[in-house]
């Protein structure tokens, strides 16, 4: 009786599984990598980001998991020996290996992006610069990552990459809704201007109020299922570090000494360099009849004159080219009226954070800041700031005019629209910059994952029939002791 009963009981369960409906189940979307180096003209950084393989509106959702400064200049610099631009990726790829599951490194999309200082080296020695860009590949297709490009980008692709870095991460795209339980378009979103200064190039990017009439100058986006078209524009030996050398060439040309009065540098500082250093640049190796490129070395000796300083930075722009129009910076570039906010990154926010320049200042207030700082002598100067390099200390003055002579004169901004400029170099755990921007565009090009099914059952029916079977064992159980 007892084994009869316990069949009955088995038969019964067998058959109240068999009616519990199955259905599939999604599992949890796996995590994807992507890298990207930042090979600028002065440095080399690489950013490790990670997003969920179910993508929203096909852009991904991405974050930054590593950043590593790479030892060393930008990777132009090994022009003469491009094994060593090779190299010097390695310990920044090690860190990021560290911190990317093995399982996952086979997977990880692995880029390098290139610059202005690499636009430059081309421009200068297209052969070099080619074997720099098969160094760089050739050391990260050592690594177990999927190496995707080693390339240069152009100035208005890292324009338009930083524009929609800012925008990303202050939510202008996409927002997550606690209410919704999921991403949403922000309404009323406020599209952020991007202004970006680097070594060899400056770049703005943001969305005019109108459409932009110079189609040569847009770039258009498809991101989180809404189209953007914005101005872009990379103006090429605009970075600090040419405005500089070109500033010392203009005021080298200008006197037949060899000791000649730089306005810009502070009172009692002295700096000798050599002419040929000139030729090191396109952007300085113009023919100019004014100087006889030679060996000879000429002294720059400081005068802290802060009006003279900026008087000779804006004679690197070509204003007159623009005539009366107002649609125009300077050597003829159309741009539209600026509009809206911006963020202002990279070297814009290093000098004004270094001079202590704080958000909400009256540009009366910048001036007066700026014109202090440009008089206080090297001695007075090199005490306060003991940890700043004394390579970069004297520049301040010359960076800071080129800043205000660049935003105001060039593209306009005006005492109104001045404070709608937002110094920034990071969101969040984030770093503001191109990189971001870039491998969330490509996220584009990268398939969202299907996702991953199980069969599972229906919760509310399992828990009848787990219910259903521990009764019938218990009433089996019981009938047993009876």
């Amino acid at each position: 009786t007892a084994i009869i009963g316990a069949l009955i009981a088995l038969s019964i369960i067998a058959l109240v599984l068999s009616l519990v409906k199955v259905e599939d189940v999604p599992l949890p979307p796996t995590v994807k990598y992507g890298m990207v180096f930042d090979a600028g003209s002065s440095h080399t950084s690489l950013f490790v980001y990670e997003w969920d393989s179910d993508k929203e509106n096909d852009t991904g959702v991405v974050s930054q998991t590593l950043s590593c400064h790479v030892r060393g200049k930008g990777i132009s610099s090994y022009a003469n020996d491009p094994p060593k631009a090779g190299d010097s990726l390695r310990e920044c790829l090690d860190k990021a290996l560290k911190v990317i599951p093995a399982a996952k490194q086979r997977d990880v999309a692995a880029y390098l992006g290139a610059t202005a200082g690499m636009r430059l080296l081309r421009e200068q020695n297209s052969s070099a610069a080619d074997q720099v860009l098969a160094e760089v590949a050739k050391t990260m297709q050592e690594y177990p990552v999927a190496f995707k490009a080693a390339r240069i980008l152009t100035g208005e692709e890292e324009g338009a990459y930083g524009w929609i870095t800012i925008n990303y991460l202050l939510d202008s795209f996409t927002k997550y809704s606690p209410k919704a339980h999921t991403w949403v378009h922000p309404e009323a979103a406020s599209i952020l201007g991007a202004l970006d200064l680097g070594g060899a190039s400056t770049q703005i990017s943001f969305m005019p109020e109108g459409s932009v009439t110079n189609w040569s100058e847009a770039s258009t986006f498809t991101l989180y299922g809404y189209n953007y078209s914005i101005y872009t524009h990379s103006y090429l030996c605009y970075g600090q570090n040419e405005m500089l050398k070109r500033l010392a060439k203009e005021l080298i040309a200008s006197s037949s000494s060899t000791r000649i009065a730089h306005p810009c540098y502070p009172k009692n500082y002295s700096e000798t360099i050599s002419l040929s250093s000139f030729r090191a640049s396109p952007c300085t190796n113009g023919s100019d009849p004014r100087l006889i490129l030679g060996d000879r070395n000429v002294t720059l000796e400081g005068r802290g004159n802060a009006s003279g300083c900026l008087a000779a930075v804006k004679k690197l722009f070509n204003f007159s080219a623009c005539g009366q129009r107002q649609d125009c910076t300077f050597d003829g570039v159309y741009q539209p009226p600026v509009s809206g906010q911006f963020i202002a990154f990279s070297a814009f926010y290093y000098n004004f954070k270094f001079l202590n320049l704080t958000q909400g200042q009256s540009l009366a207030a910048v001036r007066e800041t700026i014109e202090r700082f440009c008089t206080r002598s090297w001695e007075d100067l090199s005490s306060s700031y003991p940890k700043e390099n004394p390579e970069r200390l004297p520049k301040y003055c010359a960076n800071a005019n080129y800043i205000l002579t660049l935003l105001l004169d060039a593209y306009k901004f005006n005492e109104t629209s001045w404070n709608s400029i937002v110094f920034q170099m990071k969101v969040g755990s984030a770093d503001v910059g191109w990189m971001l921007g870039y491998m969330l565009n490509l996220t584009n090009m990268i398939p969202a994952e299907a996702p991953a099914w199980v069969k599972g059952h229906v919760p509310s029916l399992w828990a009848a029939a787990v219910a259903f079977i521990f009764l019938t064992l218990a009433l089996g159980l019981a009938a047993l002791l009876l």
